[in-house]
């Protein structure tokens, strides 16, 4: 028997790679092979998956982070010379400690810090993961960087004058909110990274301004487009000010590591992430691999971390879905990394 092992990270708990690694572990004791492959749809993660897929190398870099203290990142090189950019980086939630979260305060200068990096190295083309940000500037920081470092503090049409005018980006993403309103980046996800509800209507108002004088400006306007909202708003500026492309962040891998050739004659997928829901079913890498089991006639199978709405789940085509955290489980507890090892591993030793 063979099993492909394409799970998402479980936020906050495992990477893509541990969960693979712990399910491989035991099955492989079963006699069962299996083929890990590291996965991402633009959020946690990105930078090791489409890095490793690539065949790629890391650049470390010195950089800004979101609360402008000096911090550590990297960003991939692929053997064309592409570069793998993960904003999280930059101005990810795991850089700031909860009770520092302060969305008005926080800031994506250190993205630009880090595309200038890559820049100078000589990259031009750009694929940039968007997810996992504490930030809801509407990636205005970002752009005050790029303008420091390539106009001296001028102005952005002076800094496309330079390399930076050279450069093409395309953004792996799975969200398809608009920049503004109530399904904008404020507004859905300014909450979990520290909004007050005063808040979330200022960093809304700040962003529609922002919209407003970058369409004066360039004569036309992206902050309603699918993924404008994306990271805080990161996804417009880089629409805007870039005609950056936005693809789904799983099909982008998926292409890369030639998915579809590499799951023929296999038995079984296993998919995953931390929690599954209806929403995983919006384009999320998940139902991306779902789509791509269907297609060749391979079963799909689905274990989370915590599962919501399971018949929605399995009426969509998931040969299963599995929750590895048992009843009454607090969530507290269930999240510590040695317990959801132990709960995956109960998981995985249920297989055969």
């Amino acid at each position: 028997m063979k099993y492909i092992l394409a799970t998402d990270s479980f936020k906050g708990c495992m990477s893509s790679a541990e969960v693979e690694n712990i399910i491989a572990g035991v099955l492989d004791a079963k006699g069962i092979d299996t083929l890990c492959l590291l996965m991402s749809d633009g959020g946690d993660g990105m930078l090791a998956a489409f890095t490793t897929a690539t065949g790629g190398t890391l650049e470390p870099v010195y950089i800004h982070d979101l609360m402008m203290r000096r911090t550590d990142a990297h960003y991939g090189v692929t053997p064309d010379g592409t570069a793998i950019v993960e904003v999280a980086q930059a101005c990810g939630l795991s850089l700031i400690k909860e009770e520092e979260r302060n969305p008005m305060r926080a800031t994506t200068y250190g993205v630009g810090e880090l595309l200038s990096r890559a820049i100078k190295h000589g990259c031009r083309n750009f694929i940039i993961g968007l997810g996992g940000t504490a930030t809801s500037d509407a990636g205005i920081g970002m752009i005050k960087a790029l303008v420091d470092i390539f106009a001296r503090g001028k102005n952005f049409d002076e800094a496309l004058k330079t390399e930076l005018g050279e450069c093409r980006f395309t953004l792996a993403c799975d969200v398809d909110n608009p920049l503004c309103g109530e399904n904008g980046a404020a507004h859905v996800y300014g909450p979990q990274k520290g909004a007050t509800p005063e808040m979330v209507g200022q960093l809304d108002r700040r962003a529609q301004l922002f919209a407003e004088k970058s369409a004066l400006h360039f004569g036309f306007d992206r902050s309603a487009e699918p993924g404008a909202g994306a990271a805080g708003g990161l996804g417009y500026a880089f629409m805007q000010y870039f005609g950056a492309e936005m693809k789904s962040g799983a099909d982008l891998l998926l292409d890369i590591i030639g998915f579809d050739e590499k799951i023929k004659g296999a038995d079984l997928i296993i998919t995953g992430e931390g929690g599954a829901d209806r929403q995983t079913l919006m384009g999320k890498l998940p139902q991306r691999i779902l789509m791509r089991g269907q297609q060749t006639g391979v079963p799909v199978g689905l274990v989370a971390g915590s599962v919501s709405d399971r018949e929605l789940l399995l009426k969509a085509g998931f040969a299963f879905v599995e929750s590895i955290t048992p009843d009454g489980m607090p969530l507290e507890e269930a999240i510590k990394k040695d317990v959801a090892s132990s709960n995956l591993r109960r998981f995985a030793d249920s297989l055969g």
